[in-house]
């Protein structure tokens, strides 16, 4: 009886998480564990700077990646290493997420509308779009300690 009270207990204490708006503060790594980003707030909002890789080096030219895919030409001999690829996210207390903001996918080029929410104080959930979310694609980020 003791254990299961304690459980619940815990359960509800657990769903009933509240989160700050600095709550995503700080180093994450990405999903397929070949990025670290660190995510500050500047303004009232949220930014998000690639600080690692994996693999900072192009294999073929043994010089550090460059934005290559970017659809601005200009941009195109900038590093990835150090790029902000998160900007303009904004807290919303009542949802529990950060939104309005958009992420920057070096791998491809493309810029998608972001949501963010944490799931847990370690585990975040990201859900880049074009136009409306239902057809956008979430994935999950690891807080780096």
């Amino acid at each position: 009886m003791t254990r299961l009270l304690l459980f619940l207990v815990c359960s509800f204490t657990l769903a009933t998480t509240t989160y700050t708006a600095d709550s995503l503060t700080g180093t994450w790594m990405s999903a397929d564990k070949d990025g670290k980003i660190k995510i500050y707030a500047s303004g009232g909002k949220y930014y998000g700077m690639l600080i690692w890789l994996k693999e900072p080096n192009d294999p073929e030219t043994g010089k550090p990646k460059l934005d290559k895919k970017n659809s601005d030409k200009t941009k195109r001999s900038r590093p990835i290493l150090n790029m902000e690829i998160m900007k303009d996210l904004v807290w919303d207390a009542d949802d529990q997420e950060w939104s309005d903001g958009e992420i920057y996918d070096p791998k491809t080029g493309n810029t998608y509308s972001l949501t963010c929410k944490l799931k847990t104080i370690d585990q975040m959930e990201l859900t880049g779009y074009m136009g409306i979310t239902l057809l956008g694609r979430t994935t999950s980020w690891d807080r780096v300690k």
